[in-house]
């Protein structure tokens, strides 16, 4: 089963921003659809489970509205799309994190990505249980069990490929901001038959990341030249003008959507807006999608 869809990640408000907060994001996103002509063509609501993260995150984390919560508000307000959602595991105890995943299947969560500590851990350091063994505890709790996936990170092809055989359905991407998911993918097929659905992750940039920095600080990766590039690009596009970023951040699409349309992955796309919804946003993605779009595929 593959979900074939575009999904738009909406970030759950600060817990004091309340329920108001949440219905105008959902009011956001059914006013701008229309305005850029993708009224019904987002299948899919992506929910991130935010965990606290490093001291040094440029907009500082407060406490968020329960997923499960955040969903309760928004659903009725965006009649036809379903939900995905990120759920950290690695602090839940294997009942614990059973009870939660039934109650996200139950509220119409058709796809988990299971995530595990923040970076400033070592993988296995949480006390509850990890990604890799979730995919696998969880097989017939969760019928569409999502990883990501982040194509400049050292050694993510034998990780990746560790979590296909785990079970592992599909992978959604870190925000994509080069082609080097390309290479990626072309090279995990000529190593494995593994075919998950992959869902490719593009991102706003608006002129507020001049400023602020949260995009360049999500996709770090000290020392890592191939993820340099990608902060030098998001900093060109947060610098750039409306039409010349539209046309990169398109120009970027077409490369990775021509590089692995033929591997043999079943495609999806996810977009994010990383300072949250706005019409710019929406018509690049409109934009993306004229080109090539799972919908229409």
């Amino acid at each position: 089963m593959t979900l074939n869809t575009i999904a738009l990640e909406l970030v759950p408000p600060n817990v004091d921003g309340g329920p108001e907060k949440a219905a105008d994001d959902a009011q956001k996103v059914v006013r701008y659809s229309a305005e850029s002509g993708l009224d019904g063509r987002i299948r899919h609501v992506m929910i991130p489970g935010m965990i606290a993260e490093d001291d040094d995150r440029p907009v500082p984390m407060k406490p968020k509205m329960d997923v499960l919560d955040f969903w309760s508000i928004i659903r009725p307000q965006l009649p036809g799309m379903h939900g995905l959602c990120t759920q950290v595991t690695a602090f839940m105890d294997e009942a614990s994190l059973g009870k939660r995943l039934a109650e996200l299947t139950d509220a119409g969560m058709e796809g988990v990505v299971f995530v595990g500590v923040p970076r400033t851990m070592n993988d296995g350091e949480g006390s509850g249980v990890a990604p890799t063994d979730a995919l696998s505890i969880y097989r017939d709790a969760v019928t569409n069990r999502g990883v990501i996936v982040i194509p400049t990170r050292e050694g993510e092809q034998g990780r990746f490929n560790f979590k296909c055989n785990q079970g592992a359905t599909y992978g959604m991407t870190q925000l994509l901001y080069s082609d080097a998911i390309v290479d990626f993918l072309a090279q995990f097929a000529k190593e494995t038959d593994h075919r998950p659905e992959i869902l490719l992750s593009f991102g706003f940039v608006p002129k507020m990341e001049t400023r602020v920095g949260l995009i360049h600080w999500l996709i770090q990766d000290p020392g890592n030249a191939a993820v340099a590039g990608e902060q030098d690009f998001v900093r060109q596009l947060a610098g750039s003008e409306p039409e010349q970023k539209r046309r990169l951040l398109v120009d970027l699409y077409k490369r990775v959507v021509d590089g692995v349309a033929d591997l043999g992955f079943p495609l999806s796309i996810h977009f994010e807006a990383t300072y949250g919804v706005s019409a710019p946003a929406f018509e690049t993605f409109a934009e993306m999608l004229a080109y090539w779009a799972p919908d229409r595929a």
